[in-house]
């Protein structure tokens, strides 16, 4: 990545793609002021996956004291200087049409801001299940190793030692990372999650239905299907959009898989590029470039 953005700062490329962190893009901006540079949200949701099949995760209350533990604007702060934003499993809005708005979402288990009061309940979950200051739980967290995985499960290890629990990072390299998630040979992982466009359908039947290939930890609830089956069969947008979130609240309080953050990614282009439009709404459209031209 660092050489890339070294050969564009050079003048030897056009665009980099629209991934960049942050801070790099800053760097960028930096040191090759006549750029444009840009911020964009993106429908990419950091995400915090558990094996319900091994123990003792296998134990519901243990994966509700795990999601209440996280603070997410701990990790926007860090991660993403603050410019990241909280969201559940649709993309949040502006940009997005069937996110929740903030006090919606904050009534959800473990999304609401008091975390003090959060992590409260997580420990006295801990504590019943035989686990306290002088005997905690300890677990690997695997991740992909590449910063926009490793980051935010950096930030994760520290957070989770506030419901006892420690644990020990285990870097996965990229070609290994899926096969290792689609054989559930993890306990617990931090993952990314993108969309290829702001849809319930696409959403929940790829990532969250019994059978789903992202359905990386397996979950697998008849009565969610049939929530899920409802909502797309509805023509009314209003009707529609409240089954999303009666969907919405399930995933949460069944601790499907708890939506950390949704980052800013960045990108910037030579300014003889014309006619490029960055999405604000998924990583993976866009980029054909029918309309794009460079005048020089």
């Amino acid at each position: 990545m660092s050489t890339a953005m070294l050969s564009f700062v050079a003048g030897k490329f056009d665009i980099t793609f629209g991934g960049l962190t942050v801070p790099l893009t800053r760097d960028i901006a930096n040191q090759s002021p006549q750029a444009d540079c840009e911020l964009n949200p993106t429908n990419v949701r950091r995400n915090l996956i558990i094996n319900p099949d091994a123990a003792p995760f296998d134990n519901p209350d243990l994966r509700r004291a795990m999601a209440l533990s996280l603070d997410r604007k701990a990790f926007i702060d860090i991660i993403t200087e603050g410019k990241g934003n909280v969201g559940g499993v649709m993309l949040p809005p502006p940009e997005g049409v069937w996110g929740m708005p903030a006090e919606v979402l904050h009534a959800l288990p473990g999304y609401g801001p008091d975390v003090a009061q959060n992590r409260k309940e997580a420990q006295e979950i801990m504590r019943r299940l035989g686990y306290g200051p002088s005997k905690r739980l300890a677990v690997k967290v695997s991740t992909r190793d590449i910063a926009p995985f490793r980051d935010p499960a950096v930030v994760l290890l520290d957070q989770l030692k506030e419901v006892y629990i420690d644990a020990e990072l285990e870097a996965i390299d990229t070609t290994q990372w899926f096969p290792k998630l689609n054989r559930k040979d993890y306990t617990v992982a931090l993952n990314l999650t993108g969309n290829g466009i702001d849809e319930p359908d696409q959403n929940f039947y790829e990532n969250y239905v019994c059978g789903a290939e992202g359905n990386y930890n397996k979950y697998c609830n008849p009565e969610l299907d049939k929530m899920v089956d409802r909502q797309s069969m509805e023509g009314n947008q209003e009707k529609r959009k409240a089954l999303v979130w009666e969907i919405e609240r399930k995933l949460a309080e069944d601790g499907a898989r708890p939506i950390i953050f949704y980052a800013l990614a960045g990108s910037c282009r030579q300014p003889y590029v014309q006619g490029l439009t960055i999405m604000s709404n998924s990583i993976y459209n866009g980029w054909r470039m029918e309309d794009v031209w460079l005048d020089n």
